[in-house]
């Protein structure tokens, strides 16, 4: 299987170090620019399989480098940046970057947003479904949160499929059970509430604060807006 390669263009040298060892430790073939001169030649002549593209670079920015790469290419393109501000990620997703990574950051959390993108970009449209900080495998039976796999049993997995394509609607358990299972199965009420526990406790294990799924009084769950 032919390696993938990844375009790191970062002036940070220590940064770039720490990004060009993960990534060569990942198996990644990797290439390296300081700065943002020549970075757009080099792309169109040798198509790296992703760009990890520091926003703010001497001689030509990241945003700026990133539109014209848009012009030509759909490569897929994480922004890295010491930006916070809502604004400098909005702008850098309507340039068309794939994702976005502040500064300071995991190398861990950078290799496993690599991983998600490359594998989001690779899927048929159809086959993926995103949603927040949430990206859904269909033929595959992986969820991802922030590029972690929450690693779902079959059954968890589709019925966190059937609440991420229904945001907000309220589903009973008997709703839930008929959508996910076929009607040769006996299963209770206490079955499904054991899975969205499970569900919810995965989704937790990797990010404590975050809670999508919720019940609602006497009637069943939903996934929140």
């Amino acid at each position: 299987m032919t390696k993938q390669k990844i375009l790191i263009v970062e002036d940070e040298k220590n940064i770039a170090e720490v990004l060009i060892a993960y990534s060569q430790q990942q198996g990644y073939i990797t290439e390296y620019f300081n700065t943002g001169k020549g970075v757009v030649d080099f792309v169109k002549h040798n198509v790296p399989d992703l760009i990890l593209l520091d926003l703010m670079l001497p001689y030509v920015d990241g945003l700026t480098m990133c539109k014209q790469i848009r012009e030509f290419s759909s490569i897929p393109i994480i922004m890295v940046t010491a930006k916070h501000e809502e604004i400098d990620r909005l702008q850098g997703l309507e340039l068309g970057a794939d994702d976005y990574i502040c500064k300071p950051f995991s190398p861990k959390e950078v290799m496993a947003r690599i991983k998600a993108v490359l594998r989001r970009t690779s899927q048929p449209k159809n086959n993926v479904i995103s949603y927040g900080e949430f990206e859904l495998f269909k033929e595959d039976y992986v969820a991802l949160v922030h590029g972690e796999n929450l690693a779902f049993t079959a059954v968890e997995f589709k019925i966190f499929l059937l609440f991420i394509s229904h945001v907000g609607r309220v589903f009973s358990r008997e709703d839930i059970i008929n959508s996910v299972y076929n009607h040769t199965v006996e299963i209770s009420d206490r079955n499904i509430d054991n899975h969205i526990k499970n569900i919810r406790k995965k989704i937790n294990d990797i990010q404590s604060d975050l809670n999508p799924i919720t019940a609602v009084y006497g009637v069943g769950y939903k996934f929140n807006n």
